[in-house]
């Protein structure tokens, strides 16, 4: 397919009436524009926005079924239902994996295996004996994550001594104290600090005789403590020598500051409940939070709780005879990209569709402080999280893409819209960290130790600046037109480019991963106005290039976080090449063959109703241990990348490029 043959002639881009008839190829791009942007509009809410499912893995649902245990509390239709769900997602190795096309992850069998226990399944059932077999294949139940092991204690199974010492006291330590709960990264103070009432408590709900699982367990199960991860004498070690002086002091009666922690924690997790019962937006946050406060005396009937549990309810999917839950919801996300790939498809900025969703984005704007005030007191709030509610921990990434859309908006209050985007801007630039990058919810979250405790097996204690953030904070100030001289974008850039791996591409936090991080790097660079020619964006360029498939397609498998030989490969998915096109597009590349390919796939991968399917995890929780399908994924970026094509092929240029160096 060639570049001529898409492109209009001027006299078809000035008069449409008096053109000529498009050529087939350009007929065809515009048609799979036209019905992606229909298939959009047909799922929008009522409301005006948009939200999909955000898929993880089976631990989410699993869980449920042991906080329902922990508070006594049976729902057995909907317990069935689990059970089908559960059910439907092991693989035929008998495992559950942590990603679609992934190998059995050792905790999620582990805890998916002890469900289906509580859902009656029995000893000899084929599906639990194939489980079993899976998870002495993976090294069985020692194996497991420091989390895996905490539920197992409360359910009886094992003891607790097998779990890392998360003393209550923590609460106490003062912010200018290396190791304080603010030095966290949100999503694990608004875990721990819950976590660590229920640790301190050490409560055990055995699970009845038939629901026992000591089935799983081997004689090399007797030691289930965790290990030094890095052997020698490093901070591991240190931490682990720390751990167990802990779990000594621990067993003494004596606990002098043991009654403060309980009322600092139980204050914070009240003053971190939102009205509506959501904790922090996310299942684990929601779930100890809930326990925690059953456990200090909360009766089920006490509106902490039974808001708690609404919240938990509203994060569940139910399809025909299964239910699952979703480890967070996405609608701001959602709404935001949305509205932006709708008005890059040609949708005007006054349509009554994008004026709707916009409006109810900006009622949605965060006013009150939150955890972020520690380190920035002086600015007032005004981003916005990425759930229905969540005003504790707004994020950067969220923020920088509803100030895109509502940038392009035709709102009706003017004065409403520039207020409220100014207010946005200002926390949204004061959010940035001392090495010119920006975190996802804070400030200079970089205290590296804290990956090293025995509690943190899965690495996930940080929220340092990333380049994929940053990448979109500068593609939407390019936008609005920011000053390109401003230190704060030149200090961004440097970050950027001290950030480069050797052979072009950058890592990718939030999204799979290589591709994801290069995507959203040149975006920024070329919307804040980067010379496109300079090295580090044609590395990138060839880079790119060089990790097409021959189906014209991109796609990355979350393995590479891993290992990195695997950076920029994996079978194509719609998300990802989306995301490779608008890249090389960005960079001048929208002529090139491997474009064209690309643009190909999109078009002829689309179903007829205007849609894209998409099975692979594509987003990124915790890179290693958690990911993430979110189901508008391979919509929406799908539209965006062919409707800015179309852009450079009628305009010569992206929508917001300008001049390097304007």
């Amino acid at each position: 397919m060639q570049n001529s043959n898409l492109k209009k002639s001027s006299a078809e881009t000035a008069d449409p009436q008096a053109a000529p008839q498009a050529s087939p190829e350009r007929a065809r791009l515009d048609s799979s524009i036209a019905r992606s942007r229909d298939y959009h509009f047909s799922t929008q809410y009522p409301e005006g926005y948009w939200v999909e499912e955000l898929e993880s893995n089976a631990t989410i649902t699993a869980e449920y079924l042991f906080l329902l245990h922990f508070l006594g509390i049976e729902q057995p239709q909907r317990t069935a239902r689990i059970k089908n769900y559960l059910l439907s997602t092991q693989q035929a190795d008998g495992g559950w994996p942590i990603y679609y096309g992934g190998p059995a992850d050792i905790s999620t069998t582990v805890e998916a295996y002890v469900a289906l226990k509580m859902c009656g399944m029995t000893l000899d059932a084929p599906e639990m004996a194939q489980a079993r077999k899976c998870i002495f294949a993976l090294g069985g139940v020692r194996a497991a994550r420091v989390f895996t092991k905490i539920f197992l204690a409360m359910l009886g199974q094992t003891d607790w001594k097998w779990t890392p010492a998360t003393p209550v006291e923590a609460v106490l330590l003062p912010t200018w104290f290396y190791f304080n709960i603010y030095e966290m990264s949100s999503w694990s103070r608004g875990t721990v600090v819950p976590l660590s009432v229920v640790c301190s408590m050490k409560p055990v709900w055995p699970l009845p005789t038939e629901q026992a699982v000591p089935e799983i367990f081997t004689g090399a199960d007797r030691d289930l403590g965790v290990k030094n991860r890095n052997g020698g004498l490093t901070w591991s070690s240190a931490f682990m020598l720390t751990d167990r002086v802990l779990k000594i002091l621990g067993q003494s009666s004596w606990k002098p500051f043991r009654k403060i922690a309980m009322r600092r924690a139980e204050k914070w997790i009240l003053k971190h409940q939102e009205p509506e019962g959501d904790f922090s937006g996310i299942q684990p946050a929601m779930f100890n939070s809930v326990l925690a406060l059953n456990l200090m005396g909360y009766p089920l009937d006490h509106p902490a709780i039974v808001k708690g549990m609404e919240g938990i309810d509203r994060f569940f999917i139910r399809k025909d005879d299964m239910e699952w839950m979703q480890a967070c919801v996405s609608p701001l996300w959602d709404t935001a990209i949305s509205c932006n790939a709708l008005m890059d498809a040609g949708v005007p900025g006054d349509d009554a569709r994008i004026v709707k969703a916009v409006e109810w984005m900006i009622k949605k704007q965060v006013t009150r402080g939150g955890d972020w005030k520690i380190k920035n007191p002086n600015t007032p709030p005004g981003g916005w999280a990425f759930e229905f509610y969540n005003e504790s921990y707004p994020d950067t990434d969220d923020t920088a893409e509803i100030l895109m859309s509502i940038h392009r908006t035709a709102v009706s209050d003017t004065e409403w819209k520039e207020r409220e985007f100014q207010r946005a801007l200002t926390w949204l630039m004061s959010m940035q960290s001392k090495n010119g990058g920006w975190g996802a919810f804070d400030q200079d979250n970089d205290h590296e130790l804290f990956n090293e405790i025995p509690f943190a097996d899965h690495g996930a204690m940080l929220d340092p600046p990333t380049v994929d953030v940053t990448g979109r904070i500068l593609w939407m100030l390019g936008r609005i037109d920011h000053d390109r001289n401003d230190p704060r974008v030149e200090h961004a850039i440097q970050f950027i480019r001290d950030s480069q791996e050797v052979e072009g591409c950058w890592f990718g936090r939030w999204g799979v991963n290589y591709i994801y991080g290069t995507w959203l790097v040149l975006m920024g660079l070329g919307s804040i106005g980067e010379d496109r020619n300079q090295p580090m964006v044609r590395k990138a360029v060839d880079w790119l290039k060089s990790r097409q498939n021959a189906d014209g397609g991109w796609g990355e498998t979350c393995y590479s976080y891993s290992d990195y030989n695997f950076a920029g490969k994996g079978d194509s998915t719609k998300s990802q090449t989306a995301w490779a096109l608008m890249a090389l597009v960005e960079a001048g590349e929208a002529d090139s063959p491997e474009v064209q390919r690309g643009v190909e796939y999109l078009i002829t991968t689309q179903q007829e109703d205007g849609s894209w399917d998409e099975q692979e995890f594509t987003g990124t929780g915790f890179p290693e241990h958690f990911y993430i399908r979110y189901h508008m994924y391979r919509q929406f970026f799908p539209l965006m990348a062919l409707a800015r094509y179309r852009h450079v092929l009628d305009h010569g240029t992206v929508p917001e490029r300008r001049a390097p160096g304007v």
